[in-house]
This record gives structure tokens, sequence and C-alpha cells, in this order.
């Protein structure tokens, strides 16, 4: 008993298979009382096998460390549910695991591991669990919980994991969600049909597992129409079982009671209390019958099996005659313990009666998650949890107690069993079974055993036909036929309003103001040779002219005689007093006028927009017919952008641009894709606004017409790559890559792909047929980066990542800030704001171009030195420079590390500019150049690039007194009582400088010279500013009293033991220099600072601190 209780406990922690299995015992959490489970006798040996299956698995020689791992994790009420905590998911996920990862043929070159979950009994907890471990594994075995798993699948889909389990009804066809058995629903529903019992009751434990159960079969079964007459949960004890028997009692005609509770037979309380009420109050007599909902989710032992909860010989033997177990059937022998026990492994001492039948439930989840990932990997979807549902079709592979079978949409196939009791026995039989591939119970040849002797009385056969109207249970046959006949009469009187309607929109087709037909009485062409137009012809089937003036004697009235003469020349013609433009449709092509092509063309005429040109009507003649479409005399927009001598900055680029995507907006919010977009279908009036044209005409051709020729490749130039290489059916999305085309040459103004050089043949099959993809290059300078960004992402190779023209639209009006652009607006007003402020917009520009010529010049003399910052501007090259004698300075903040890594990033910012910010406030008092600083290093040089004679080494020497200080009186202003310890270091000597780089450009020095100043200054003390042999012969040759102590021989790197020396004052020098720590040789000053630095920010912190806690407790007013 004890070994069982370890067992469980084990199997409740957040366990990982680890390199070498091995577990500490520890007392069960939630004190599990053996005398619950019903099954003591046959799990005593549980934590011998537990220890078996982890020496085991230790025994394994697959060479983890050399392949890919997928880690699953098994989630679940381990921690919480001690029925649930018999399946013992760590050991079924184990011995699964283990099989593949022995498996040659599956997940070749990686191996498999996974993490079991506790989750808790309650939903929010358990939704938190499997949120916390998002990152830890790869896939999930679960949820167990129906109640969050909506949640868990939304969440799933947008990590990219897969989640596998048999509580969670989920839809076909693969995904994130899959379901590894057949739905528990289905399964019910199947059962009630053969035998006719529709009124159901649904009884839950009051623990959220089952109330979210019972809540998923309501909606199921309330889905197909059932009559659900009680939905309740169960708490604790007997009185509560008492109060749901007599609401049980209180429903009327009521066949069916779902039980979704642990199952009395594995140890459920609720449901034995629940049945023994029953008993009493005689609801098992047979007139209902009880059915429980956890048998659906696994396979219960039958053969040869005994139940001692039936063996009482008492009440629950007795109210156990009006169960009937629904489970799944197993075969006469498990062949994964067959398997394991042939091999020696640890489940040799495991039979299948000894584990929660729950075991294998969780055993087939992970053989079937990794027959999945098997696949996934081979099609190339690499190691992923993402979709494998997809990989679950047509599989068939081995399970725990029968094969895996799944069908070709995904779904589990499997067989279920019938088992019943005689009222006497402790054994369970078969009596019908029930295969899920056609939903049909068949006998096995064993009546059921009725209480009573017969079975509850059959419902009304119209609850389980969807094509049948049930009246509380009953088909009535008078109030289908009034319906029949209300429906009837409704068809008719609908026919007859649309034939009313049809022939009163036959009449407006050819009369009234809004006719659609046209004839050539109706238009008045031009009389004109066609050397007196520019005619503009696209593919020979869109074309466009420019008219060139006329006069009104230079038109005639169409007539049936000088008609045919007139259109072979023209395209152009009035109607109603204005310009018209004649699509023509191609010679020997005449549309049909169906009822449905005449709605297309009245859908046309609706349109109105500023950017779409109005279809007038349907020119239909003997010789000819053609659409009648709103002219443009600007011609097209290609002329547009062809013609050189048309200046287009970008407000007349933006207002084409921006009519464009309004235009293409509106067809799309009327739910009308174009088709046929391209430079040529846009024409400009003569406001310069472009508007649309050619709109349905493809769709109106390609629906009531004969099929068109096959299209030049200079026409395709414009099409989308799915369309090119699919039927070329318009869409949307093809639309907006057209747009992307038109983009590229607004920007451009050129033709489409005009960078490539390549034929307009070989560019469509390169755009057709990818890798690599090929879309036209617009260089950044040739319009807005917005705009270029908004062309690529319209021309992407996936049509769903393309944008709206919602989108494109509010993207475009970003780039404009929002503003309107018209042409011809924005021209009035520039050369209204050019002759009124033309000159003082000039001096206003002149005087802004001087100051931020000042301002950069300021910058750049900052960053550079004026000689190189002027032969840079020039652009001259700067040539490196050889200075013989300089000095150079280097100091650094002793102890920086530890006030860093104690300070708040911002905070070590803010100190190193205020601490920079005096220094640089010193360097203008003295002859020096600052090279650079990097982090707490400030270097300052002089000599250079102004040469100062012998003068360096004093500049260098004042400057380095005067921050030294400045440094001992200043203080951080986080930590105020920390000192600022600063160490320099000083060299004189010849150097080279110059400038490297050309993305950010340094000046930098060179030499040994720069070297042994840094020697200096790292070998230095604090407080002290530590000068070389050469400074010293320097500073005494110029006799100005400066005071320097021998420090003695120093190690240099690289230079050996030389002599060096203490920079300690000036004569006339009147501010107060720090004292000097006293260091003797090999004392750990550096520590002792560190110390010093580490109570100092104590203190600071103690100190604000106290405010806060004082401030907390005052009262409030």
């Amino acid at each position: 008993m004890a070994g069982l209780q370890q067992a469980l406990h084990l199997e409740c922690q957040d366990w990982t298979a680890p390199p070498r299995k091995t577990c500490l015992p520890c007392q069960s959490p939630w004190g599990l009382n053996v005398s619950h489970l019903r099954t003591a006798s046959s799990i005593s040996a549980l934590s011998v096998v537990f220890w078996g299956v982890l020496l085991w698995a230790d025994s394994l020689s697959l060479p983890a460390w050399a392949r890919e791992t997928f880690t699953l994790g098994v989630l679940g009420p381990w921690d919480c549910d001690p029925i649930f905590a018999q399946a013992l998911p760590s050991m079924a996920t184990q011995l699964a695991v283990d099989g593949v990862n022995q498996d040659a043929s599956l997940l070749l070159g990686s191996q498999l591991d996974f993490k079991v979950l506790p989750t808790g009994c309650d939903t929010p907890h358990a939704l938190a669990t499997f949120v916390a471990h998002r990152n830890t594994v790869a896939a999930f075995v679960g949820p167990v919980n129906p109640g969050y798993c909506p949640a868990a699948a939304l969440l799933a889909q947008g990590w990219g994991k897969s989640l596998f389990s048999w509580a969670c009804e989920a839809p076909e066809g693969g995904g994130e969600l899959v379901p590894t058995l057949p739905s528990a629903a289905h399964v019910l529903l199947s059962v009630m049909r053969h035998f006719g019992w529709a009124r159901v009751a649904i009884v839950s434990s009051h623990q959220d597992i089952w109330v979210a159960t019972a809540q998923q079969l309501t909606t199921a079964f309330r889905a197909h129409g059932l009559s659900i007459g009680l939905v309740t949960s169960l708490g604790p004890g007997e009185k509560e079982a008492m109060e749901v028997c007599k609401q049980i009692h209180s429903v009327h005609d009521l066949k069916i009671v779902v039980l979704c509770m642990h199952s009395a037979l594995l140890g459920g309380l609720e449901q034995s209390t629940l049945l023994r009420c029953a008993w009493k109050e005689g609801l098992t007599d047979g007139r209902l019958v009880f059915l429980p909902y956890d048998t659906l989710l696994f396979a219960l032992p039958y053969r040869n099996r005994s139940y001692p909860a039936l063996d009482d010989h008492g009440p629950f033997q007795e109210a156990y005659d009006a169960v009937l177990t629904v489970s799944l059937d197993s075969g006469p022998e498990n062949h994964a313990f067959t398997a394991t026990k042939m091999s020696g492994g640890a489940a040799s001492h495991l039979e299948p009666e000894q584990v929660s039948p729950l075991f294998g439930t969780i055993y087939d989840a992970v053989v079937l998650l990794a027959h999945a990932l098997n696949r996934s990997e081979t099609h190339g979807a690499g190691l992923l949890g993402a979709r494998l549902g997809d990989h679950t079709r047509a599989l068939d592979v081995a399970g725990f107690s029968q094969r895996i079978r799944m069908d070709g949409r995904g779904r589990r196939l499997a067989q279920y069993v019938i088992l019943d009791t005689d009222g006497e026995g402790s054994q369970l039989a078969p009596t019908h079974i029930l295969d899920t591939g056609t939903w049909q119970v068949q006998p096995l040849g064993k009546a059921i055993h009725f209480p009573g002797g017969n079975p509850p009385a059959h419902d009304a056969s119209c609850w389980f036909n969807p094509n049948t109207l049930c009246i509380r249970g009953v088909q009535s046959p008078g109030g289908l036929l009034t319906l029949t006949l209300a429906c009837v009469l409704a068809l008719v009187g609908g026919i007859l309003a649309y034939l009313i309607r049809l022939g009163l929109q036959q009449l407006q087709l050819v009369r009234g103001p809004h006719r659609i037909l046209l004839t050539a009485q109706d238009l008045t062409f031009l009389q004109r040779t066609p050397s007196r137009r520019r005619l503009h012809v696209d593919g020979g089937t869109e074309s466009r002219i420019v008219v060139e003036g006329g006069s009104p004697g230079s038109v005639i009235q169409g007539s049936a005689r000088s008609l045919p003469a007139l259109l072979e020349h023209t395209n152009v013609a009035l109607y109603q007093g204005d310009w018209v433009w004649l699509k023509k449709f191609e010679a020997g092509v005449a549309p049909e006028l169906r009822p449905s092509s005449l709605s297309f063309l009245r859908k046309m005429r609706e349109m109105r927009h500023e950017n779409v040109t109005t279809f007038l009507g349907l020119l239909v003649g003997p010789e000819f017919s053609a659409m009648v479409l709103e002219h443009c005399s600007l011609g097209s927009l290609e002329d547009l952008l062809r013609n050189e001598a048309l200046r287009l900055d970008w407000t007349f680029k933006a207002s084409l641009l921006s009519d464009l995507i309004r235009g293409m907006r509106y067809l799309h919010h009327r739910h009308f894709p174009h088709g046929r977009l391209k430079s040529r279908n846009c024409v400009v009036d003569s406001r310069f606004v472009l508007k649309i044209t050619d709109h349905g005409y493809k769709e109106f051709l390609e629906s009531h017409c004969s099929s068109r020729p096959q299209l030049a490749p200079e026409e395709l130039l414009w099409t989308a790559p799915e369309l090119l290489r699919g039927s070329g059916k318009a869409s949307f999305k093809g639309d907006v890559f057209s747009l992307a085309i038109i983009l590229q040459e607004v920007l451009t103004r050129g033709p489409p792909y005009c960078s490539w050089g390549l034929s307009a043949e070989e560019i469509v099959r390169k755009v057709a047929s990818p890798p690599p993809l090929c879309r036209p290059l617009v260089s950044p300078d040739q319009g807005p980066r917005e705009c270029i960004q908004l062309m690529q992402q319209c021309w992407e190779e996936a049509p769903d990542d393309r944008p709206s023209l919602d989108q494109i639209h509010t993207q475009f009006k970003s780039i404009n800030q929002g503003k309107k652009t018209s042409v011809a607006d924005s021209m009035l007003r520039m050369l209204e704001k050019y002759s009124q402020n033309l000159e003082r917009l000039v001096q206003e520009r002149t005087e802004e171009l001087e100051l931020e010529r000042r301002k950069t010049e300021r910058l750049l003399s900052q960053m550079l030195p004026p000689s190189v910052a002027n032969a840079l501007k020039m652009g001259t090259t700067v040539e490196p420079e050889y200075f013989d004698q300089v000095t150079i300075y280097f100091s650094d903040i002793v102890g920086f590390t530890t006030i860093s890594a104690l300070s708040e990033p911002i905070e070590v910012v803010g100190f190193l500019n205020d601490l920079y910010t005096l220094f640089d406030a010193v360097l203008d008092s003295h002859d020096v150049y600052k090279v650079e600083t990097i982090g707490d290093a400030y270097m300052v040089a002089s000599g250079l690039p102004r040469r100062n004679g012998s003068r360096h080494a004093a500049e260098i020497a004042n400057m380095a007194l005067d921050i030294l200080s400045y440094a001992g009186n200043f203080r951080m202003r986080h930590a105020p009582d920390v000192p600022i310890r600063v160490r320099a270091g000083l060299h004189s000597g010849p150097c080279v400088a110059g400038v490297v780089g050309l993305t950010m450009p340094r000046y930098c020095l060179f030499g040994d010279t720069v070297n042994t100043a840094s020697r200096m200054e790292s070998t230095g003390l604090p407080y002290r500013i530590h000068i070389s042999r050469s400074t010293v012969q320097t500073l005494l040759s110029l006799d100005e009293g400066y005071m320097i102590d021998v420090r003695g021989q120093t190690e240099l790197k690289g230079k050996g033991l030389e002599e060096t020396y203490w920079l300690t004052g000036k004569v006339g020098f009147c501010r107060p220099l720090p004292t000097p720590l006293s260091i003797r040789p090999g004392d750990p000053w550096q520590d002792r600072i560190n110390q010093e630095i580490r109570t100092g920010f104590a203190k600071a912190r103690q100190g604000l601190a106290e405010p806060r806690r004082s401030g907390e407790a005052e009262p409030g007013p």
C-alpha cells in the first residue's frame, strides 16, 4: 500500500524524463484514501513497476546527445484527483516514448521526450499551467478539462503548437487541436438512436472538469435537436445525491441519464452514492437507463474481469443493473504489454488490470502524436509541433488496446462495445458493438438484462430525423401539411413577383432616361478621317483617342446607311450632349442578352464614382457591339507617363495614385473585381482626374460570350502570378498586385519591369514560376520610402499577404499626411504662393540654410579637428600626420565596474554625462584636444592637431591637476555618499594622427606613445597622476614649479621595469587636491574601494527607503 501511494505521488509531480530515471519518494499531497480505489489488491506492485520502467528506460542505448529532441507535455489533474492519478501518466507516456524512440522507422535523427504537467482541478489554474509551459514543450497531450479547450486551441494556434486531446471536441480537417478519440457525443447519439431514446438528463460531478464536460455534451445534444430535460451537478454527500434524484424524478418521460463523473467501478464515490439513492427512489426499476460518460474515454476491461464494487450483493449491485456501460473495445491481449514482456522491460511485472484504463488512452495519444510528427518531418516541415493534425490522415498503427486507425479526414475510427450486467454477478458482458466508421450499432447475440424485463419505451423517431419537425416528441401530419401548403403558396407568390419585376426591368432596359440597351440612333458619330486624330491602341482591344477639336459641322447623326463606314475608323461619339467612348467587342463576338447579363449591366450602370468611368449603356448593332463609356480627353495614364514634356512632381503623382486607389476601393466595396487593371485602363480627364475604365469588360465577356484569344505577353505584365498560373479569373488580391505594378510605372515613369531589360515573355515566365521572385526594381530616390514599402507589400507572392484596398487607402493617406491631392488645386495654390511670397521665401530659405550650415560646421568641429573637417567637406583625402612631440592623457574611474553593477543603466549614463560635462568644461581653459571617451576612459592630447612647441606637457599637466581637483568634489546624484576616485596617466612622445573609416569617421592616434600613456593610467593609483620619465623631463625643462615625487620602478606591460613619477601639484595652483589613499605594495586596495562603494550604495538605498516608509505610515486625511 505504501508503494502505491509513493508511485501515485510521483505521478503527480511536474515530471520530466531525465537521463537517469531516478526519483525520491515523498508523501502524497492530497491524502489518498486507498479504500476508495476499489482496486487495492491489484495495484500493490505499482511502485515496483514504476522503478522498473525507470531502470528499463535507463538501459536504452540511444545516443541522445547526438539527436534532436522533441519534448511533449502531458496535461491533466494528476496532482489533485486520485482516480485520474491511477492512470500513471508518466509511466504510460514513458512506455509510448520508449517504443517510439526504439522504432528505427520513426523520427530519424531525432528522439521524443516528455514532461508530465499537473494542472490542478480548477479551470483557471489548469489554463495558467498550460500557458506557463508554452516555451518548455513543443506539443501537448491534453487538455483533459474541456473547460479551457477553446482557449487552449486558440493559444496553441498562435504559438504554433498542437494539442492531442481525447476530451476536446474539435472540427474536422486537421489543425492544432487533434482529437485522439471519436466524438463521445456522437457515440452516445448513435446508441440513443439505435434504442430510440431521445429524452435525456445530464448529471455531472461538482468538479470543474466534469461540469465543463456536461456543458460540452449539452451543447452537442441541443445542436442535434434533442430534448434535454435536466442539466445539473452533484455535490459530495448523500444529501446532494438525494436532491438530484428528486430532480430526475420530477422530469416527465425521461429515458436516459448521462453520468459525467468517475465510474463507480473505478472508485467514483459520487456515482456510487447517486446510484444507491436512485435505487432508494425507485429510479432503477427499468424506467431509466444510466450511461456513464467517463468509460467512453478508455477501454474498460471486461474479459475475465470481475469488479469488486459489483460483488456486494446489495443495493449497488441491483442499481447497476440499470446501467449500460459504453466503452472502447479492447482485444483479448494487449500487444503493447506483450511486446514489452517479451523484451524483458519494466512492464513485464505489470498486468493491464493493475492500472486505470485511462493509461491506454494516454499511451495511444502519445503514439498518434509521434506518428504525426514523423509524417510532418518526412514531408519537410521539420521537427515542429505546428498543425500536426494535418498529418494524421489515413494512419493505421498499433495502439494500446486496439489499432489506431484514422480516416482520410483525420478522424479516429474505433469500435465501442455496450457492456451490461445480469444483476447478480460481478462481471460485464458485451451485448452490442458500435463501429464509428459506419456509426451503426450491431447486436452480438446477447440480450441486455433490463430491470423489470423490458427496456424504457421508445421516443418518437422524429427526434433523430434532421428533416422532420418534432413537436413535443410527436410528428404532426396535419401541421406538416399546413407548413407544406404555406411554403407552396409563398413560392408561387415569389415566382409571380419575380416575373412582374423582371418584366418591369425589361421595359427599363430600352426606355426611360436610365436605359441600358442603346441603338445607333441614340449616338452622334464623328465624321473625320483617321489622320485627324491621335489613336492609341491597347492590344487590339482597348483603344484610347484624344479628340483634337471639332466643330458641329464635323459630326453627323448615325444611320443604318452611314454607320458601318463611320465606325470603321472611330471610337468616339456624342451621347446626350457628352463625349463617349465606344469599347468595341472583337469582330465576330456578339454578347448574348441573357437575364444574368442584363443584371450585370444594370449593376455596372448603377456605379457612380468620380474615379470610375461611367458605364452609359450597351450598343448592339448588326455590324458591331460596344460598351458605351464616359470619355476622358487626356488619354490613358500610360500616355501621360510616357510624355517626357510633362513634368510630374510628387504632388502630381500622388494625385493620380490617390485617384487610382479611391476608384479601386470603390469597385471592391461594390464586390466588383476589375481583372484587367493596367495603366492603359486608367484614363485622365481634362481636369487631370484619373478614372478607371474597362471594369467589368472581362467578366462580361467570359460569362456571356465566347472565350477570348490568348493575350500577348505585353498584356500580362500587370497580371498577378496566381492568375498567370491558374484560370485567370478576376480577384481582389489580383487587382492589388496590378495596382502595385502601376505604382512602379508612376514612380519610375517607365514601363513595367523596365529595370530588368528582359522581354515581356521572359518576365511573364519568371513571374509565374518562382523562385526566384521577379519584381520591378525601384530605387529609393524615385519616391517616398513609405510609398515604395506599400508597393512591395502589394506585390507579395502569397495573395493573403497583400493588403486590402481599405488598408492601402489608409496607408497612402498617411504618406500625404491625410491631405487631399488635386493637381489643379495644387498648381493654383503653388502659383499664388510663389507670386506673393517668392522673395520672402528665398530670403527665409537662405537664412535657414546659413543657420543649418553653421550648426553643421559647429557639430563637425566638435567631432573632428577643423583642418580635418574642412578637408572632408572639400572631398579631399585626409592624409595621416606625424607629430614629433605630444603629451597624451588617459584617466578612468576606480571601481567603475562595481558602480555599474549596483546602478541602473540610465543612472550610469547620467553619472558619466555629469562627470564628462565637468571634464569638458575644464578642457576649454587649456590648449588640449579631446580625442574620445570609451566607457569610463577619458583620453586627451596636447600638441596636436595644432602644434604648440614644448607646451604640450604643461597644458596636459595643468589640465590633469584641474580635473583631479574637480573630481575630488564630484558626487553622483543617485549615490552621493560614494566618492569618485579618478586615476590618470601621462606620457610624452611622438605619434601619428589620422581619420579612420568612411561611415562615422573618427580622428584616431597611433603609436607607442598612446600605448605607454594607457599603461601609465592602468598602473596608477586612485587620486594620483602617474607620469613617465619623458613627461617629467619636459615639465622640468619648462621650469614652472611642478611638484613631482618619485614612485620608483613600475612594471609596464610590454615595457618591463621603468622609473615612474607622481605629479602632486604646482607652484601657484591654489585649488585643493583630494588626498590619495595610503597604499603599500601588496595591499588589496581595490577590494577596499569596492567595499566602500557597496557601503555607499547601501546607505543611499536606505536613505531612499526611510522617507517612503514614513510616508506610508502617516495616516490619511
